[in-house]
């Protein structure tokens, strides 16, 4: 009954939540028959009900450090959630068994052995604990008779830990008067004859005899015992503690032995195991979270960003981690306050509904910035610490470039920030430096096959790039690629002509060609071009190059798009560096790099864990250039985030620049390769930022703002609406609610902020709303959060504007009429040139990631407002094909920023009392 039980709660687990299923796990030291009879019942006795049973068998040499090491790793282990230590331990070596049984999980301790669950079950915690499993079976039975406990006299016979002492307990908090004797007690038959209920478990064969039972009494045999027996083969029989003919006579009920106790003992052990399935799925059920929030002390007037960092006492990143379902084998900590997580949560909550997808986005900004940041971080802040909603924001990660340069970090602001904001915005976990290393062994791989190509045979290359070891040559797996590539099929090195090794070997990569450049991520103006190869070891060979800030790298592309380590790989070998001399397109792959390219960033694949100020989780992952890429957090941290929030919760995003750049390529290239969709726009706005397309004076970052910007203006507000406007239809253009976020600074007056809200909702907007976030963190972001809740619900009706089949020019034409108001566009010969090329070499049909300034709609940084009747002039067009996407080049910008004449590092220290940073970010 027990088993058919269990089993039918099995199917009804794994029904409600797909894939799982209840793990028990056995660990035995040695190779005792007894033993592997013992755990040969468990095990097929799991397999019958639908538990996932696994053996760990360690040998008789296993030392007492050697099993605490195997429980440990079966402690972690999220899939194990019933966890026995088969008893005796067969070892050669010392070991303490109760130091081996108290190490076990106590939520995973099924057996009931560790002194934590005995110390709850004697003072009565039934519904927390396990119960050993030999007295929960015998309760079972007695259960079973009909027979009520309470206020009967229950005699148990043997203390042992594992059966008499919890056995005692069980009645006792079962309301029997229990007596617990002993060899050592005197008047046992006097003591027996009292007993209504009666357990044994002495170890003695048939000590009891049926005469001292009282008459109609419930007896459970626990024993097994062996005695000779002549007509049995082997000489012996198995009897009980209780002399079962006579007492049969005299008790209601009597446990046989064999077959009584001990089939009950495995099914209760199973019981347990699925108890302990349960328990785990109501603790860590996807999407359920039970997080604690931190308070802000908000003061007036607002402390500087770092202060307020700093001031803060965040939670330990573990603990954010399980309060948002993560388990710990899925957490790589870096410290107190940062993690990686695994990618394997995405396989374990796989059919896990997605949540509420939000991109935020922004009109087109001031130099300074409108503050997407500080209102993704307020808006999550509101949903989670205020509207107690399940929510995650995804970030990008900071270049230190800007960090030490003009702009500073990219933490958000005020009360609003990811927090430690210095680590943010600083090494983090290291995975810009990941892509660094990655890119530069790229650019040093191209320049030295030049070299080599250009100094050596096709037979001594080919001697050098598949190399006799012990007289055997063999090709790499991705030199098989390449020849595959060639059309060779052939795997035998010795097998190949002549022409095929030149084939093979010579790239034959023409310089002019090369595309891929050296990054640094530092600012550094006079590494914007530079000569190369003026050593005399390079015998000549030169070429003008530069370096590039490293978020600028396909490689960042490639990971902020990559679905998971695999496709980051292929991703990697299709990374076009340079075209051959023939025009054929050169790729990583060619270069031999992409499996170090794998390795380098194995580790950088993975999301950064942390959290905001008032204590809500956020993903910290990849930072790609806004203009030459697509300037969006990574794809693998909406979907790990979005899994976990659950299909109530919401995941709050990042788009780079403002609503025509960030906004268009998360829909038109993120969105298309992800296959997420998003449910609500929010679109943020700014007095100022309206001000400035309304006709305002010019906005510079270091500079005070003149006195139009401090002063109220109707007049200029509603004339730079005209932005606003244009951006509220750009986001209505892909059938996704807007929701205006109107950023309040200081300076703005309710008049001014009233008309940008009363503008948004005339220009389709589904809700605006003003937010004060800054200064009040979530509180100040509420409106906000309840209009992006009410419009999570409208229809959504999501679609990309153009399809990647169409013609390269066609794409690029739709962006610049539909999205920037131009009128048409003109392909600079260079452009044309490269249309014709990438067509040819079958890149036609990728993605169009426009390149322009972020400073207007137009590629006139100087045209404010919702500038009409221009043609957009495309210089030239350049390729990411590992990313995935053409880049127009429309107008001149740099890859590589400079410093300015004060930069940000003058404010930056180290605190000489605390170690900690002082400073601006």
């Amino acid at each position: 009954q027990v088993r058919d039980r269990l089993k039918q709660q099995v199917v009804e687990m794994t029904e409600k939540f797909p894939g799982f299923r209840p793990g028990l796990a056995i660990l035995q030291v040695g190779n005792r028959d007894d033993s592997n009879l013992y755990i040969n019942m468990k095990l097929k006795a799991a397999a019958e009900i639908g538990i996932s049973a696994n053996h760990i068998k360690l040998p008789n040499t296993a030392t007492e450090a050697d099993v605490l090491k195997c429980i440990a790793s079966l402690n972690a282990d999220p899939a194990v959630h019933g966890f026995i230590v088969q008893l005796p331990l067969d070892s050669d070596k010392p070991i303490n068994t109760e130091k081996i049984t108290n190490a076990v999980a106590p939520e995973k301790d099924v057996d009931g052995l560790s002194s934590i669950n005995a110390g709850k079950l004697s003072r009565g915690d039934l519904g927390d604990c396990f119960i050993p499993c030999t007295p929960k079976g015998c309760m079972e039975l007695i259960r079973q008779t009909g027979v009520q406990v309470a206020g009967k006299r229950a005699v148990v016979i043997g203390r042992s830990k594992i059966v008499g002492a919890p056995m005692h307990d069980l009645l006792l908090w079962n309301n029997a008067t229990v007596t617990t004797c002993h060899s050592k007690t005197s008047t046992l038959a006097e003591e027996v004859g009292k007993a209504d209920i009666l357990v044994v478990a002495a170890g003695r064969a048939e000590m009891v005899k049926g005469e001292w039972i009282k008459p109609g009494a419930i007896v459970i045999d626990c024993g097994i015992n062996h005695v000779p027996d002549s007509t049995k083969a082997s000489g012996k029989r198995v009897v009980g503690d209780v002399a079962y003919s006579s007492a049969k006579e005299k008790a209601s009920f009597i446990t046989p032995v064999p077959g009584g106790v001990g089939p009950m003992t495995v099914a209760m052990l199973m019981q347990s195991t699925v108890e302990s399935a349960q328990r785990f799925l109501e603790k860590f059920q996807p999407g359920k979270w039970t997080i604690q929030y931190n308070q802000l002390t908000l003061k007036v007037p607002v402390p500087s960003d770092i202060e307020i960092s700093q001031s803060c006492m965040l939670k330990p990143i573990d603990q954010v981690a399980k309060e948002v379902g993560l388990f710990p084998d899925e957490l790589e900590l870096y410290g107190q306050t940062k993690a990686k997580v695994q990618l394997s949560v995405l396989n374990r909550l796989k059919n896990q509904p997605d949540g509420k997808y939000i991109v935020v986005t922004g009109i087109t900004p001031t130099p300074l910035g409108e503050g997407k940041s500080t209102t993704t971080v307020g808006l999550v802040q509101a949903l989670g610490a205020h509207l107690h909603q399940n929510v995650f924001a995804c970030v990008r990660q900071p270049s230190q470039g800007p960090t030490f340069g003009i702009k500073g970090g990219a933490a958000g602001g005020g009360y609003c920030q990811v927090v430690p904001m210095e680590e943010f915005n600083l090494h983090l976990t290291g995975d810009i430096h990941a892509i660094t290393a990655a890119n530069n062994l790229v650019a040093a791989a191209i320049d030295a096959r030049i070299f080599h190509e250009l100094t050596q045979s096709d037979q001594a290359l080919y001697n050098r790039l598949v190399p006799s070891v012990n007289g055997v040559r063999k090709f790499s797996d991705i030199q098989i690629r390449r020849l595959q590539k060639l059309g060779i099929n052939k795997t035998d090195p010795m097998a190949l002509t002549k022409e095929e090794v030149n084939s093979f070997v010579r790239l034959d990569i023409d310089p002019a060609t090369i595309t891929w450049q050296r990054v640094l991520d530092t600012n550094d103006r006079f590494l914007r071009k530079i000569t190369i190869g003026q050593s005399p070891t390079e015998k000549g060979f030169t070429r003008t190059a530069q370096f590039d800030i490293t978020v600028s790298s396909e490689i960042m592309a490639v990971l902020a798009l990559a679905d998971g380590l695999d496709d980051m790989k292929k991703r990697f070998g299709r990374m076009v560096v340079a075209s051959s001399k023939k025009g054929q397109p050169v790729t990583a792959d060619d270069l031999g790099v992409t499996g170090a390219l794998a390795v380098l960033m194995k580790d950088a694949v993975k999301p950064n864990l942390m959290q905001t100020l008032e204590g809500t989780p956020v993903f910290v992952h990849a930072g790609p250039f806004a203009n030459i890429a697509h300037g969006n957090s990574s794809v693998l941290a909406d979907k790990i985030a979005l899994k976990l929030v659950g299909k109530n919760g919401f995941v709050v995003t990042e788009a780079g620049f403002g609503a025509d750049i960030g906004m268009e390529k998360f829909f038109n290239i993120k969105c298309r390769y992800s296959g997420l969709r998003p449910h609500v726009v929010v679109l943020v706005a700014t007095v100022r930022a309206l001000k400035m397309h309304g006709g305002g004076p010019a906005v510079t970052a270091g500079v005070p703002l003149p006195k139009e910007y401090i002063e109220e203006n109707l007049q200029l507000v509603a004339k730079g609406c005209s932005n606003l406007n244009k951006q509220i239809q750009n986001a209505r253009l892909f059938g996704v609610p807007v929701v205006v976020a109107v950023n309040a600074f200081k300076t703005d007056t309710k008049a001014e902020l009233a008309l940008v809200v009363q503008h948004a909702k005339e220009a389709g907007a589904f809700d605006a709303v003003e937010c004060t976030h800054w200064a009040e963190g979530g509180k100040g972001a509420l409106a906000l959060a309840r209009a992006v809740q009410r419009a999570s619900q409208a229809p959504s009706n999501f679609r990309f504007l153009y399809n990647v089949e169409l013609p390269v020019v066609d794409k690029i034409r739709l962006i610049a009429q539909q999205v920037y108001g131009a009128t048409d566009i003109e392909l600079l010969p260079e452009a044309q040139e490269k249309v014709a090329l990438y067509t040819k070499q079958g890149f036609g049909n990728l993605p169009i990631c426009m390149a322009k300034t972020h400073l207007s709609l137009s590629h006139d940084p100087e045209q404010k407002g919702a500038p009409t009747g221009f043609v957009l002039p495309i210089r030239d067009i350049r390729a990411s094909v590992g990313a995935g996407f053409l880049y127009p080049l429309v107008g001149t910008m740099s890859t590589m920023p400079g410093l300015p004449t004060r930069p940000c590092f003058y404010d930056i220290d180290l605190d000489p009392v605390s170690g900690g940073v002082n400073g601006l970010f």
